[in-house]
């Protein structure tokens, strides 16, 4: 039964309800229920209280992690075990998912899909006995949580594009993520996103009309989120299929083993983290000849943005990464088409190779590609960006330093780190510092580190410049 405390239009209300979840679910143990109820040791009820609350305000704009709550102190949640399965009871939760006294549908999928990945990932994963220190191991546990998921769907031909990009971006750039998503729906094309707003609802969005237009049932708005983003990166209305990875790195490797192909739009750190993880990967000598394409477009406002970003990589990377990406510049159709062939011969590949259309399993990703790289002001000046460096190594430092900038930005660990030592040194090569510090004072002159609106961004970083 629910009870309403609130009209639900009014977002700073709230109402405390007890609902069947739906689907995507098996009944859990008294042993799993019993380590979501409560504050355990392990934090994992904490965990589902605030990935849960992300869910229930899903299209919240804020970026600030602590923001949502604070607006609900006392909400809270359990998972009940009944004879005949589970019931979610939610306390002081946000009126605005709810309609009329009654939970709405995609918030309770999502809802589901956030209890789901938290039991998971706490028990079951344990269990397969992976060596984290061996990288087919993380591999497997990559596997497991998104078969867990059933969002890994065998028999179907490469489809799945995943979109990267900010979520503060401008409307421009928001309008032509939707005309891209238009061109990817008209072409029979899945999208993939971090799940959130901007650039991570604009693509769904557009593809979401196409497909209509098409009368193409079965459609996947996958988002692909973790416990750090997920409370500043609420869920987009649209995604349908959500899943909860444990940290940043595997949360990565989700999208390029399920990716047959990636666009990436403007945004800030969180993109470029986004890009070098990739383009690290692809540098690597043991992925060579792998078709995976890669596309950086924006409308014809954001030229400078990619110029920008291409004059970073070949400066730092060397000339040869470019060859790993297109940059197209105001021309939604043609981005799509270039996909379209992109993904043949993806196709192909995995049809020679005998590789999974669903998996990338032939990819190779290096360990420092997927250990947790926790940002401490210790790690972060621990970080060698310097020349020489095998190619891929040195992208995997340059990735490091911008997954710690986003950790000091919206992660609650790193605002709280920010807030007690001051902000994180980046140290390096000088001519890569510098250009580092011009690509990072351009993101934060065009407002890409925190949502407009808000107060003044205050860099959780200083990057040393010699």
């Amino acid at each position: 039964m629910n009870t309403n405390h609130a009209d639900p239009s009014d977002t700073t209300k709230t109402v405390s309800a007890r609902i069947s979840p739906i689907g995507g679910l098996d009944v859990l143990s008294r042993n799993e229920v019993a380590k979501l109820r409560g504050a355990s040791d392990s934090g994992q009820h904490a965990l589902l209280r605030r990935c849960a609350l992300a869910v229930l305000t899903s299209g919240n704009i804020s970026d600030d992690p602590r923001a949502i709550l604070e607006q609900y102190p006392d909400f809270d949640i359990q998972v009940l075990q009944q004879d005949r399965g589970i019931k979610i009871e939610l306390t002081n939760a946000p009126a605005q998912a709810f309609v009329d006294s009654q939970i709405i549908r995609g918030i309770n999928e999502l809802l589901v899909a956030v209890v789901r990945d938290i039991v998971y990932v706490s028990t079951q994963l344990e269990q397969i006995g992976a060596d984290l220190d061996e990288s087919s191991a993380l591999t497997q546990g990559v596997f497991e949580i998104l078969r867990n998921a059933r969002i890994l769907k065998p028999n179907i031909d490469p489809s799945l594009v995943v979109c990267w990009g900010g979520h503060s971006i401008s409307r421009q750039e928001y309008d032509y993520t939707k005309a891209v998503g238009y061109q990817l729906g008209l072409r029979g094309l899945d999208i993939c996103t971090g799940c959130g707003p901007g650039a991570m609802k604009g693509p769904m969005k557009g593809a979401t009309i196409a497909h209509s237009k098409q009368r193409r049932r079965h459609n996947r708005y996958i988002g692909i989120t973790e416990p750090g983003i997920i409370a500043a990166e609420s869920p987009n209305p649209i995604v349908n299929h959500l899943v909860i990875m444990p940290d940043i790195e595997k949360r990565l490797e989700a999208f390029v083993r399920m990716g047959h192909g990636i666009i990436v739009f403007p945004g800030g750190v969180g993109t470029a983290e986004e890009i070098l993880y990739l383009l690290g990967i692809l540098l690597h000598p043991d992925n060579a000849g792998i078709p995976f394409p890669l596309v950086f477009t924006g409308p014809h406002e954001s030229a400078a943005y990619f110029e920008q970003i291409d004059r970073f990589l070949r400066l730092s990377l060397g000339e040869e990464v470019a060859k790993h990406y297109q940059i197209i510049v105001d021309d939604p159709a043609k981005v799509a088409k270039t996909m379209v062939k992109g993904l043949d011969k993806v196709r192909q590949n995995r049809l020679d190779t005998k590789d999974a259309f669903f998996f990338n399993w032939a990819l190779q990703i290096p360990l420092e590609f997927q250990q947790p790289f926790r940002p401490t002001h210790e790690a972060m000046r621990a970080l060698q960006i310097h020349h020489g460096r095998p190619l891929h190594e040195l992208a995997a430092d340059l990735r490091r330093a911008f997954s710690g900038i986003v950790a000091g930005n919206v992660k609650e660990e790193g605002v709280q780190a920010i807030e007690r030592n001051g902000p994180f040194d980046i140290d390096g090569d000088a001519d890569i510092m510098r250009a580092l510090d011009k690509l990072l004072q351009a993101f934060v002159a065009q407002h890409r580190m925190k949502l407009p609106g808000g107060a003044a961004y205050v860099p959780c970083y200083r990057v040393v410049t010699h």
